[in-house]
C-alpha cells in the first residue's frame, strides 16, 4: 500500500465514524418514535410477550414427547387458555358472592367502622377536636356556596313577586342518632365535653362513589380496553409461537433488503433485551409464589374461609404492580370484615402490608438479584425511582431495562455476558 492510500484512508475514518454514529442515532431515534406512537398498544404488546414467552416456554419442554411442533403448540395453547378459564369461572361467582353480601350490608359495615374509628380517636382529644374542625370548615365552605345560590334565587323570587321581607332564615337539619356527639376524655382523667361524630369512613366511600358516578364513561373505555387487549393478546401470542419459525426466517430476511442496515442495528439489540425481559418475569414468578404463601399463611391463621380461591386471586395479581395489591387484599379485607367486624378487617390490611413490606424491601431485591445477576440493593434503588418517573410500567420494564443497558448495550461484544 502507497503512502498516497494510507493518508487517503486516514483521512476517510473519521468521515466513516461520523456516518455510522448518525446512521446508529437515526435508527435508535426511528425506533423510539415508532414506540411512542405504538404507545397506547403497550399493553397489548406486552402481554402478547408474556403469553408467547409462557407458551413457547412449553413447546420446547415438550419437544422430547411429542415430535410434531403443530400438535405440541396446540396442546400447550389449549392447557394455557383452559387454565385462565377455569380460574375464571372459579373465583368470578366467589367474588360476586362477596361483593353482593357487603353492598347488602354496606350500611351497617360504614357505621361499624366510623364508631370503631370515633372511639380511637376519641382516645386522643387533640387530634379529635383538630380533624373535626378541618371537617366543619369545609363543610361551612362548602355550606356558604351552596347558601349562596339559595339566596340569589330567594332574592330573585322576591322581587318577582314584590316582597319586602329582607329577613331570610336558614334552618339547619335536624340531628339524628348517627350524629349523636362523643365524649373524647381530657387529659386530666375528667369527663370532657362532648364531640361530634366525624364520619370519616361515611364521607370516604361517599367521595369515592361520587368519584366514580360522575367518570362511567372513562371508567368503562379502559375496563374495555384491558379486555380486549387481553384477548387479543392470548390470540396474536399463540398465533405467533404457532408460525415461530417463519416468523424468524421472515425477520432475518430483513438483512438483505433496503432497510438491512435498520435490522443490524436493532436485530441483536431487541433479542437480547427479549431474554433479559424474559428472565425479569421468571423472577416475578417466584416472587409470585412467595407472596402467596406468606398471604396464605396469614389468611389460615385468620381463619378465613376460601383460602385456595383467595390464594389463587393473590397468585395472579401478584404480576400486576400496584394495583395487584389492592385487587387482592379487597375480597380478602371484606371476608374478614364479614366475619369479624372491622378490627377482623384492620388486623388483615396489617398483615397485608407487612407481606407486601417484606416483598418489596427483602424478596424483590434478593430474587431480582439473582435472576437478573444485579445487586440487591441496586435494584431496590431502580424500583424506587422507576415507578415514581413511570408508574407501573417503570415497576414492569425498569429492571429490565437497566439490567440490559449496563451489562450489554453499553458494552463492546467481546465483554457482554454469556447469556446475551
Amino acid at each position: 500500500m502507497t503512502n498516497e492510500e494510507i493518508n487517503e484512508k486516514t483521512e476517510q475514518a473519521p468521515w466513516d465514524r461520523i456516518f455510522s454514529l448518525a446512521t446508529r442515532t437515526f435508527v435508535w431515534a426511528l425506533l423510539i418514535a415508532v414506540l411512542y406512537i405504538l404507545r397506547p398498544f403497550l399493553l397489548l404488546v406486552f402481554l402478547t410477550f408474556v403469553f408467547a414467552y409462557i407458551q413457547a416456554h412449553g413447546v420446547e419442554g415438550m419437544g422430547q414427547r411429542i415430535k410434531n411442533r403443530a400438535l405440541r403448540v396446540v396442546i400447550v395453547g389449549l392447557v394455557f387458555l383452559g387454565t385462565l378459564l377455569a380460574t375464571g369461572f372459579t373465583l368470578l361467582p366467589q367474588v360476586q358472592d362477596q361483593a353482593k353480601q357487603f353492598l347488602n350490608n354496606k350500611d351497617t359495615y360504614i357505621a361499624d367502622a366510623d364508631k370503631q374509628l370515633n372511639s380511637f380517636l376519641s382516645e386522643y382529644p387533640s387530634v379529635y377536636t383538630s380533624l373535626a374542625e378541618q371537617k366543619r370548615a369545609l363543610e361551612g365552605a362548602g355550606a356558604s356556596a351552596s347558601g349562596a345560590s339559595t339566596l340569589d334565587a330567594a332574592d330573585a323570587g322576591s322581587k318577582d313577586k314584590g316582597d319586602s321581607d329582607p329577613d331570610l332564615v336558614s334552618e339547619a337539619p335536624e340531628p339524628t342518632a348517627e350524629d349523636e356527639p362523643t365524649g373524647a376524655p381530657s387529659d386530666d382523667g375528667k369527663a370532657a365535653p362532648q364531640l361530634p361524630n366525624l364520619h370519616l369512613i361515611r364521607d370516604l366511600v361517599a367521595n369515592i362513589g361520587k368519584s366514580l358516578a360522575e367518570n362511567p364513561l372513562e371508567i368503562g373505555q379502559s375496563v374495555l380496553s384491558i379486555v380486549s387487549s387481553f384477548l387479543l393478546s392470548l390470540l396474536f401470542s399463540f398465533l405467533i409461537v404457532l408460525d415461530l419459525r417463519k416468523i424468524k426466517r421472515g425477520v432475518k430476511g430483513l438483512a438483505n433488503t433496503k432497510i438491512g442496515f435498520i435490522y443490524d442495528e436493532v436485530a441483536d439489540n431487541i433479542s437480547g433485551f427479549g431474554r433479559v425481559l424474559g428472565r425479569a418475569l421468571e423472577a416475578q414468578l417466584f416472587i409470585a409464589i412467595c407472596n402467596t404463601v406468606l398471604t396464605a399463611a396469614c389468611i389460615w391463621v385468620m381463619g378465613l374461609p376460601n383460602l385456595l380461591v383467595l390464594s389463587t386471586i393473590v397468585f395472579f395479581c401478584s404480576f400486576i404492580p400496584v394495583a395487584g395489591t389492592f385487587i387482592s387484599s379487597t375480597p380478602i379485607a371484606l371476608l374478614a370484615l364479614q366475619g369479624g367486624g372491622v378490627s377482623a378487617m384492620l388486623i388483615v390490611i396489617i398483615m397485608i402490608v407487612v407481606v407486601h413490606l417484606v416483598e418489596t424491601y427483602v424478596l424483590n431485591p434478593q430474587i431480582y438479584g439473582h435472576h437478573m445477576h444485579m445487586n440487591p440493593v441496586l435494584v431496590l434503588i431502580v424500583l424506587t425511582i422507576a415507578g415514581k418517573l413511570f408508574g407501573v410500567w417503570g415497576l414492569i420494564l425498569g429492571i429490565p431495562i437497566v439490567n440490559y443497558v449496563f451489562r450489554h448495550a453499553i458494552r463492546f461484544p467481546n465483554q457482554r455476558p454469556a447469556e446475551a
